[in-house]
């Protein structure tokens, strides 16, 4: 037995019907590298095997009317890969936007809470003979870090790579009724004491903020960005679209900027979300502001699988020429991070041990029904997540990896995340977004390869020219 941190538990309170909090990846992977060619019915069953032997896939929710404090994981002992693996396929040509429309669909439908909190959809019928990976995971048990270890124990580094010891393998175990309402009622008993020592470093919080802005060093606040489009109350409906971009334009970029890779990665989404905006005739004069997760596993020693704090960056989507708009941006990064840094890396984590199911869960769903986020103002314009990846080449179960496409939740009041993972040599672009909110999503993965142009001939305009070398004689 295994006791939700609050953060974990927060993510199954606030979920709702149109805003499900399931963390998404696409994969899509060339077939004929798998040893004996590609089956699914042998695909399934080495997934099963492996997937026993990893206790994030085996285990479930536990709860009762008793426990008075977060839900526990227990083992699942009735786990059926036939629950979790599932056959799909595209209708002809089997094109990218056929996939995307599969993946859609799937991304809007709620995960079974009786089950362990995953499903993985094997995505048959694509040109070329490749096949795909649709994977559904609750933000519950993963964040962004511990989402990528996971999957990275299903892939491997040659395509014929053993499975891993069965004797490894570790059970979550079980909870009695009675356990699971003394140990939550021991939880809940010692909050007082919590609360007490949390106050004292949460008050300065605020004025701290207040001061670094006046002083022109801290990252934006939120309720400061401009509305747009898709800021607003969600629908479930989710619409999928990627882009991959060539890594070693990406650092050619950082080089001759003098910046990092999360630099160029911000100002890339700027720029797409600029000309998407542009075309539609709605761009805002002040800047969009981002919402940035930053992982804190190194520096948190708290209980839990979300170890997260959060940065908001500014996009300078105001600024037109995009060397000005990748300079600003960095220079605006360093400020955010470090304010961010300055924040207790604890503090999402301590405070989200308050969090109740009956408060979380009706608070929402009023939320929602009175659709307040078209009402107050805009907290931050959309998340951006930018995830390091293997430099490497991939095998999943046997398959070359040729692409990974990360698909964050959206929520109400942000009806877009972009999600970045870099892999081998290649830059993965996913978007997500509620289809009422962001219509024509392509328009906006397409923008990507616009925009970095945009910036390598800036770079190439920034760079010294080399100097003819002079002929011997």
């Amino acid at each position: 037995m295994e006791r939700l941190s609050g953060l974990d538990a927060s993510f199954l309170y606030m979920e709702t019907p149109t805003q499900l909090l399931n963390v998404c990846g696409l994969i899509e992977l060339d077939a004929s590298t798998i040893p004996g060619g590609y089956s699914f019915d042998a695909l399934k069953q080495e997934l099963g095997q492996r997937t026993r032997l990893i206790p994030a896939f085996r285990r479930k929710l536990h709860d009762s009317a008793l426990n008075l404090d977060h839900p526990v994981w227990i083992d699942d002992t009735d786990f059926d890969i036939d629950r979790h693996c599932h056959r799909v396929s595209v209708h002809a040509p089997g094109d990218r936007e056929a996939l995307a429309e599969m993946c859609g669909h799937i991304a809007s439908q709620p995960l079974d809470r009786s089950r362990p909190l995953w499903e993985m959809w094997v995505v048959e019928g694509l040109a070329d003979g490749r096949i795909a990976i649709m994977t559904k995971m609750h933000h519950a048990g993963v964040d962004g870090a511990t989402g990528a270890s996971v999957m990275s124990q299903l892939c491997s580094l040659e395509p014929d790579a053993p499975a891993p010891d069965p004797s490894t393998a570790r059970e979550t175990g079980g909870a009695s009724t009675l356990e699971l309402a003394v140990g939550g009622l021991l939880g809940v008993a010692a909050r007082p004491f919590q609360l007490a020592k949390l106050l004292p470093g949460a008050v300065p919080v605020l004025p701290q903020w207040i001061s670094r802005a006046r002083r022109g060093d801290a990252m934006p606040a939120p309720f400061t960005a401009p509305r747009t489009s898709f800021n607003g109350t969600i629908t479930g409906h989710r619409s999928i679209a990627y882009a991959q971009l060539d890594l070693s334009e990406v650092k050619t970029v950082k080089k001759a900027f003098d910046a990092k890779v999360n630099d160029v990665v911000l100002t890339l989404v700027a720029s797409a979300l600029r000309m998407y905006l542009e075309d539609r005739g709605e761009l805002p004069e002040s800047s969009l502001v981002a919402v940035v997760p930053v992982s804190v596993h190194a520096k948190s020693n708290r209980p839990g699988t979300n170890k997260v704090s959060s940065m908001f960056s500014q996009l300078r989507t105001d600024i037109d020429d995009p060397a000005e708009r990748l300079t600003a941006i960095a220079e605006a990064n360093v400020i955010a991070k470090l304010h961010q840094q300055a924040i207790d890396a604890n503090m999402l984590q301590d405070w989200s041990q308050f969090a109740g199911p009956a408060t979380f869960g009706v608070a929402m769903r009023l939320y929602s029904k009175l659709r307040l986020a078209d009402r107050h103002p805009v907290i931050h314009n959309l998340v951006v997540s930018n995830v390091p990846g293997p430099p490497m080449p991939l095998y999943f179960l046997g398959a070359r990896v040729t692409a990974m496409y990360p698909l964050g939740p959206v929520f109400h009041g942000a009806g877009l995340t972009v999600t970045v993972l870099s892999l081998e040599n290649q830059l993965n672009v996913g978007l997500i977004a509620c289809s009422e909110l962001v219509p024509n999503l392509w328009s906006l993965a397409d923008a990507f390869p616009e925009a970095l142009e945009e910036l390598l001939s800036a770079a190439r305009a920034k760079s010294p020219k080399r100097k003819p070398a002079k002929a011997q004689t």
